[in-house]
């Protein structure tokens, strides 16, 4: 059931304290990136330009959600001030336009930027410099492209300038001369510059004056960047206040571009309602001139009727019939007046043109025609501020168009029925009047003459004093327009910078000079694939450790009683931990331990010699076998004698006591050689006589040590393991792959290998990984730059 989990369990185990100590071990490199990141936090935000958010509330009109008392409310009776309708969300998108910001940046000149020479950053100087620029016959480069100008102050009259930045498309046509006058025009491909001294020229040292840049930013850029840095939002569903913020790195400069903003919004929406006004002035004016000519040539039919009738006062004789009329003719007279104005306003309509503006306030009363020229106009004038930066072409023109051709034709509708109504109206007042005239048959025809001329008098006077009452409202809305927007707060910056945020740029540097190292450390560690120390085994195998073997000073030589080394210490505990994994071993016979490995060259054979003579140091007879008969290595530690155990195999007239060899310096440590190397080595470890060996010599010695070839080249191992009491499996450090341990894995989990366990070798001692071998051997203690800088 065990074996079934094993690949379960390896994953599932994750170790914690492993994963941070690998970590952790390392923390000078943290250290040293953290401190490197904020050096270069604390030097960004030393000399990047500071961006401040100035601020600044409207409260803007707006019908829907209340908005502020208008200035004209006192005309309300006259019908003053509801012809525009004011819209929050409407109005927002104006603040947003780009012609209003283009208007801003053009009133305060913001393309020119003068900056005083710094040793780092150049120190940007607005409201209090010491020269101003302005720019005339501005050319088309101004529009597209940037320039630095270097200043430098000569004489009190006198400066040098200097084109520091340039191009071929941008090249400024100073010629060859560089010096010039305050006042004087300077041509250049920009335009024509004027330098003049401002009023803090005086403040400034010689030393500040004598080296200023002077930098000429393209237009459209600067419109651009100022249209980025703008935020304009509603403060609530509810409320018409907005609230306006822009960034800029200059205080005064947000400040003064949202002041200026606004008064250049609200000079614009004044002027827009002016122009209506305008329109309706010129259409009364219009009117008056032909109603006065009318008028008067009523009046002169008056004169010459009554001239030549001798007439004085006709209506005297006729009072009471007239009295009984007198309310019908007064409500024809009504009726009549208002046809006069619907059949001009229908007239007007069909000589217009959709960029016209109507006469808003001359139909009065009933009807809902007045409230639709309202909205005509309001749409009209919307499309006459979006044609200031379209064209007809575009499709929120073209919409617009469609729209008041919609409308306008719903008025002439509207105005069509009015009149339809008011010709009824003055049917049936004429058929009530004929009633009553028939009742006064005996009145001389001189008087209903003079009566038919007198009621085209009346209407004539009514609709001048009509005219004339409108010419004056007019003039009034003219002289008292309304602001659109009511300033609540004036533009204020505030004194904290919105970026670079210094709390955000400190806590960045800090993780960043925690992923940086972090980031190297897991990236060598994913890409190194070799084993290092026991760590890389835990979670990987389920093979029993029994230690780790450092590396040795003197690998070729083999371990003494005396020896004190740190390899020597690992060997006598490893020698220790193989007692628990022999306790099965069979009573009064040797105990054999097998040594092997993935691949040669990883000490299997320097961890058989020195873990036999570790044995044999400690009062046992031991017997080291070199059974790795491809590749022997024994003689690299031993001086051995060329026959050995392959000769044995192979001949059937050598004894094995006279192959095997005493080892001088021990008392009981023996050595029989691998011998010479054979034509086919599978066949003579499948020799019975490999049975007979093991069964005489277990008799013979307290401990045999075998080293056998690795595993994953040759089956020779596999076909001896049957005599092994234990199986030591030697990795070495930084040499095999972990993906490798596979092979080991597999033998102990089909059991291939008889009681096997793992040992480690050629590991660090010096980075923790053992069990603190090395006492007794001094080190030399490195530097403290060493200590910081060691991994």
């Amino acid at each position: 059931m065990e074996n079934n989990n094993f690949d379960d369990d390896l994953e599932n185990d994750f170790d914690l304290k492993g994963f941070l100590e690998k970590y952790l071990k390392q923390w000078q490199w943290f250290v040293l990136a953290i401190s490197i990141c904020l050096l270069g936090a604390f030097l960004y935000l030393r000399y990047t330009v500071p961006q401040y958010r100035a601020t600044t509330s409207l409260l803007v009109k707006d019908e829907k959600k209340g908005g502020m008392l208008s200035e004209l409310s006192a005309f309300a009776d006259m019908g003053l001030g509801g012809a525009m309708k004011s819209n929050v969300d409407n109005e927002i998108e104006i603040l947003k336009s780009r012609t209003l910001v283009e208007s801003t940046v053009r009133k305060l000149n913001l393309t020119t930027r003068i900056f005083a020479k710094g040793n780092i950053v150049d120190r940007e100087i607005y409201s209090n410099a010491p020269i101003e620029v302005d720019i005339i016959n501005k050319t088309g480069i101004f529009y597209k492209n940037k320039v630095d100008f270097a200043f430098s102050e000569l004489t009190a009259n006198t400066f040098a300038l200097e084109v520091e930045k340039t191009n071929d498309t941008t090249k400024i046509l100073l010629g060859d001369k560089i010096k010039f006058s305050y006042g004087e025009q300077i041509a250049t491909a920009y335009g024509t510059l004027i330098f003049r001294k401002s009023k803090f020229h005086d403040v400034f040292s010689k030393e500040d004056i004598h080296s200023l840049t002077v930098v000429i930013s393209s237009f459209d850029d600067v419109v651009d960047s100022f249209r980025e840095n703008l935020e304009i939002t509603s403060v609530s569903k509810t409320s018409s206040v907005v609230e306006i913020s822009v960034k800029d790195a200059v205080v005064s400069r947000g400040e003064a571009f949202l002041d200026n903003m606004i008064q250049i919004y609200n000079e614009d929406a004044a002027a827009d309602k002016n122009f209506i006004s305008e329109n309706t002035s010129t259409f009364i004016a219009n009117r008056l001139k032909l109603i006065t000519q009318e008028l008067d040539g009523v009046e002169q039919d008056v004169e010459s009727f009554k001239k030549s009738n001798n007439l004085t006062d006709i209506e005297s004789e006729a009072k009471l019939f007239i009295e009984g009329s007198s309310e019908y003719d007064k409500k024809g007279i009504e009726t009549e007046i208002q046809l006069n104005v619907v059949s001009s306003m229908l007239d007007f309509m069909k000589k217009s043109t959709n960029a016209d503006l109507l006469p808003s306030n001359i139909i009065a009363g009933e009807g809902d025609a007045s409230g639709l020229i309202s909205s005509y106009n309001q749409l009209v004038l919307d499309r006459n501020r979006v044609l200031k930066s379209a064209t007809l072409s575009n499709p929120s023109v073209i919409k617009m168009d469609q729209q008041i051709a919609s409308l306008k034709n719903t008025v002439q509708t509207s105005l069509l029925r009015m009149q339809s109504s008011l010709n009824i109206q003055k049917r049936d007042l004429n058929r009530e009047e004929g009633m009553l005239n028939a009742k006064i048959g005996k009145i001389p025809v001189q008087e209903r003459q003079f009566r038919v001329i007198a009621r085209q008098q009346k209407v004539k006077e009514e609709l001048y004093l009509y005219l004339l009452q409108k010419r004056e409202e007019t003039a009034i809305s003219l002289a008292a327009t309304e602001p659109n927007a009511r300033v609540i707060d004036v533009a204020k910056a505030n004194k904290i910078p919105v970026s670079p945020k210094k709390s955000i740029i400190y806590l960045a540097g800090l993780l960043l000079g925690l992923l940086i190292p972090f980031g190297i450390i897991y990236t060598d560690d994913l890409l190194d694939t070799k084993i290092k120390s026991r760590l890389d085994l835990d979670g990987k195998t389920l093979i029993p450790f029994i230690g780790d073997v450092p590396t040795s000073d003197s690998p070729s030589e083999i371990i003494r009683s005396e020896s004190r080394t740190s390899s020597a210490e690992a060997l006598r505990i490893i020698r220790t931990n193989l007692e628990f994994m022999l306790s099965k071993a069979e009573e009064g016979l040797a105990k054999t331990i097998f040594l092997t490995s993935t691949f040669p060259k990883e000490g299997k054979t320097f961890v058989s010699a020195n873990l036999a003579a570790t044995f044999a140091l400690s009062g046992k007879k031991v017997l080291l076998i070199g059974m790795d008969i491809r590749n022997p290595r024994l003689d690299e530690y031993f001086t051995l004698p060329e026959r050995g155990f392959t000769n044995y195999l192979s001949s059937k007239d050598l004894k094995l006591e006279d192959l095997i060899v005493k080892y001088d310096g021990f008392e009981d440590f023996h050595i029989l050689p691998a011998g010479i190397i054979p034509p086919n080595p599978a066949e003579l470890l499948m020799s019975k006589k490999v049975d007979l060996l093991f069964a005489a010599l277990k008799s013979q010695y307290d401990y045999i040590i075998v080293d056998t070839a690795p595993v994953s080249l040759v089956a020779d191992t596999l076909l001896i393991a049957k005599h092994a009491d234990c199986f030591i499996y030697v990795a070495r450090a930084n040499f095999l792959e972990k993906r490798m341990l596979n092979i080991p894995n597999t033998l102990y989990k089909e059991q291939k290998l008889p009681n096997l366990c793992l040992l480690l070798n050629d590991t660090d001692s010096t980075k923790g990984y053992g069990y603190g071998y090395g006492y007794g051997v001094k080190h030399k203690k490195d530097p403290w730059y060493k200590s910081l800088l060691k991994i």
